[in-house]
């Protein structure tokens, strides 16, 4: 018979001890914080939609043009390079940025579900935004894709912690 040896630990088993099921646990930082970046998500990408579907503004082309952009020559695609009808992709973007303000209405409230599907679409944002870098040469820049980049990476961080798992399982069963 083989002798056990107390201080190996199993290489499945957890480094950290679990965390306490507490119905009475305050929200955490890490829960608000993610909760309110779903939020800040989900209106970037609709702030993107509208500057996809409309041409920019004079002032924000002055402004681009000020910030290492060309004035006279637009750089981001907008819809009159597709054959897409404004009122479908502005009602898709809508639709996607109710769901979006959902999940983070639901992460404040607690809900594990809407933590672990926040963390898988910020995983899938993350890979997508590598694949186009990667393969299709597209270029990460200050403007939208950025800020949906790094909001992206900061809701995957701050849903991870231990603190939003264990407020976010506080009333499951064990």
């Amino acid at each position: 018979m083989r002798e056990r040896h107390p201080e190996k630990r199993a290489a499945f088993e957890p480094l950290a001890a679990p965390v306490a099921r507490d119905p009475a646990m305050r929200r955490p930082g890490a829960t608000v914080a993610g909760g309110v970046l779903v939020l800040l998500r989900a209106l970037s990408g609709l702030l993107w939609a509208f500057t996809v579907a409309f041409d920019l503004p004079p002032w924000l082309q002055v402004l681009s043009a000020a910030a290492g952009g060309d004035a006279d020559e637009p750089t981001a695609l907008t819809l009159s390079d597709f054959d897409v009808d404004a009122g479908l992709f502005l009602g898709i973007m809508g639709a996607v940025f109710l769901i979006q303000t959902v999940f983070g209405i639901l992460l404040l409230r607690g809900s594990n579900v809407a933590r672990v599907i926040g963390m898988l679409l910020s995983t899938i944002s993350i890979a997508t935004a590598f694949v186009g870098w990667w393969e299709f040469g597209q270029e990460i820049t200050v403007g939208p894709t950025l800020v949906t980049l790094s909001l992206d990476i900061l809701v995957l961080l701050a849903l991870s912690s231990r603190d939003a798992a264990a407020y976010a399982r506080r009333n499951e069963r064990r």
